[in-house]
């Protein structure tokens, strides 16, 4: 018997189902190419250089960067962040974040300013979610080195003045870390407009690609070392990591089976279409809950400053308690809690319970999205 179909609205944390040219050619590239890149000089170990070449191609492409070497393969964006941070990072420096910001920022800076290394300045959110750039111009300090900012948050999926930001970091002379878990693959990033000099973001989200795939640039500004050492396959004689990008940041062998498939990934990526198709589900929610007294929409309500983000409430019940009624007997998944942002819902006077989050994706239809409604309608009038 056929398991029954889920219809799942958690893309934010990682898209499914993914395209079936992704897992084809992960497929493919496991039973015919899959050796390992860069350490030594036969075909299937060259076929497999090929592929992580070409990937860094297709990111740098992406974000209008002029140097794929400049593209560090990571594992998420977890990964990337903590590359980026504790790579740029010395001793006295000062950094300004937000209350926006993830778990995998606020976390590694709350311990380097734990240890004495580091002081942080953590920028409030105005009442529409969006970081004032005004606030960031007076938050900085002589000992200035990092500014960080997440370009949609990934609570409300507001979409952040990343460009008016970077202008101001640009105008001090300082440097940009961009966050950009949940607007890569749907809102345009330029890296070089914008003035990032650190961007990092997973590819198992919005760019389709598998688990285990993420990608950190780092422009030629931004000063690094490195946060892991080992080997690399060539440059064996050195004593020490190889200064060459992407190289100096890459030890160890990457995760070519995941490659094979965001490059698949990639080749069929649309961001305005997929950020026009999101934007129209959650239209097609906020205007079958408008006016139901028992459903809220958390945040700002307009859905054209957001990705395909959005928390909701329903009023007596809690949102773990909503999110498995869902899945239990309406095969529905959403997420719940605080989404590794408490300072996101502190802001939102929505700790410590959290919201339940729905991300539609590629593949959510607009009959996924009535069924949401119609469960949520039945949970928040059982409970009246």
């Amino acid at each position: 018997m056929n398991a029954p179909r889920t219809i799942y609205l958690d893309n934010a944390s990682t898209s499914w189902p993914k395209p079936p040219r992704v897992i084809e050619e992960m497929a493919r590239f496991l039973a015919e190419d899959a050796g390992s890149p860069g350490r030594a000089g036969h075909r299937l170990a060259l076929t497999a250089e090929r592929v992580v070449r070409e990937v860094r191609v297709k990111l740098a492409r992406l974000i209008h960067a002029d140097d794929p070497s400049r593209i560090i393969h990571c594992l998420n964006g977890t990964d990337a962040l903590n590359i980026a941070l504790k790579g740029v990072l010395r001793p006295g420096d000062h950094v300004i974040c937000s209350q926006l910001d993830h778990n995998s920022v606020s976390r590694p800076l709350q311990a380097m300013s734990d240890a004495g290394a580091i002081t942080v300045t953590r920028l409030p959110v105005r009442d529409d979610g969006v970081i004032d750039p005004d606030d960031v111009k007076r938050a900085i300090q002589p000992s200035t080195r990092l500014i960080v900012a997440i370009h949609a948050s990934n609570v409300t999926g507001v979409i952040q003045p990343i460009a008016d930001i970077g202008r101001i970091v640009r105008e001090h002379d300082l440097l940009f870390l961009v966050d950009a878990a949940q607007a890569i693959g749907v809102v345009d990033i330029d890296v070089r407009a914008m003035n990032i000099d650190l961007l990092t973001f997973p590819c198992h989200k919005a760019l389709l690609g598998p688990s285990g795939t993420g990608a950190l640039y780092v422009s030629p500004r931004a000063a690094m070392r490195p946060w892991r050492e080992g080997g690399t396959g060539a440059d064996s004689i050195f004593p020490t990591q190889p200064q060459e990008f992407p190289t100096y940041l890459e030890a160890g062998t990457p995760n070519t089976a995941g490659l094979a498939g965001l490059s698949a990934a990639l080749d069929e990526l649309d961001p305005r279409k997929a950020l026009a198709h999101e934007r129209e589900l959650l239209d097609r929610l906020a205007h079958a809950i408008e006016g139901h007294e028992r459903i809220k929409i958390i945040g700002n309500r307009d859905n054209r400053a957001r990705v395909g983000v959005i928390s909701l409430a329903l009023v007596d019940i809690s949102p773990v308690d909503v999110a498995a009624v869902l899945d239990e007997s309406f095969g529905i998944a959403v997420r719940s809690g605080l989404h590794c942002a408490p300072y996101a819902h502190r802001a939102l006077g929505t700790f410590p319970d959290g919201t339940i989050r729905i991300s539609p994706g590629w593949s959510t239809s607009g009959e996924d999205i009535d069924a949401l409604v119609n469960a949520l309608r039945q949970l928040a009038n059982s409970a009246l």
